[in-house]
């Protein structure tokens, strides 16, 4: 059974939020190993498809290194300021998804308590 439309693309969502979190949280674990390069996730590509392909979408978004950011002299280029700006923004859209999550369960709540 299928939770319609609107939910399958919120599930996407939150899928790829906390994707993003887990890659962001693996950026900052190796803010002082040697070499490492930081990775995000295309984002706005993913959602795309997730919208475009809904419940049917395969959920594994792949991380890539980000170009341009300033290397230290051990080679890595975490910048652990940057990364918890971008943690406190994904923490702040996950919380936006699940209050979108609510209130469709709501609609949909309501509307059975119509029908009964």
């Amino acid at each position: 059974m299928s939770s319609g439309p609107t939910l399958d693309v919120l599930q996407g969502y939150l899928k790829l939020i906390t994707d993003r979190q887990q890659t962001i949280v693996s950026n900052m674990a190796n803010v002082d190993t040697p070499g490492y390069h930081t990775r995000d996730l295309d984002f706005q590509t993913a959602m795309r498809h997730v919208m475009s392909s809904g419940s049917d979408a395969q959920m594994q978004p792949a991380s890539m290194e980000l170009q341009g950011l300033p290397e230290r002299p051990d080679g890595n280029n975490v910048n652990i300021d940057r990364e918890g700006l971008m943690l406190s923004q994904t923490q702040l859209q996950f919380q936006l998804g699940v209050q979108l999550v609510k209130t469709q369960f709501s609609h949909l709540i309501s509307a059975i308590k119509e029908e009964s």
